[in-house]
């Protein structure tokens, strides 16, 4: 790690987590509610709203870092799962089957799960 770097590890981290939270709640938002954008054209209602819900309040609690671990471990999955249903059976590479977004949110999700709430929490301010 580059020594400049090593003292604001755990604020980069934390700044990786509450984006990352920020972003796929939207995704949750937009299946739920309509905001900012109409759903995605043909998803089923089961899925939209299993999807969705994972999403919004997934990304909401990962995002203020609170049961941090669980919500990024459940959004890891769904990411995952969505990858296969929708993308990695039309062809092997992300770049050309589109689901690069799936792929980043399942990993990044995955290592948020791992390393946990980190700084600027609502679980470690209950000490979790």
């Amino acid at each position: 790690m580059a020594a400049f770097m090593k003292k604001l590890e755990p604020q980069s981290y934390a700044a990786l987590r509450i984006v990352a939270g920020f972003l796929f709640l939207w995704h949750g938002s937009q299946k739920l509610l309509g905001i900012p954008t109409d759903p995605p054209p043909g998803l089923p209602v089961f899925l939209a709203y299993t999807a969705g819900s994972v999403e919004l309040f997934g990304g909401l609690l990962v995002m203020l870092g609170l049961f941090t671990s669980w919500a990024a471990f459940v959004a890891s999955g769904l990411m995952a799962a969505a990858y296969w249903m929708a993308h990695g059976l039309h062809h092997p590479l992300p770049l050309l089957n589109k689901g690069e977004l799936a792929a980043l949110y399942c990993f990044v999700f995955l290592f948020i799960s791992a390393r946990g709430p980190g700084v600027w929490s609502l679980d470690s301010l209950r000490g979790s």
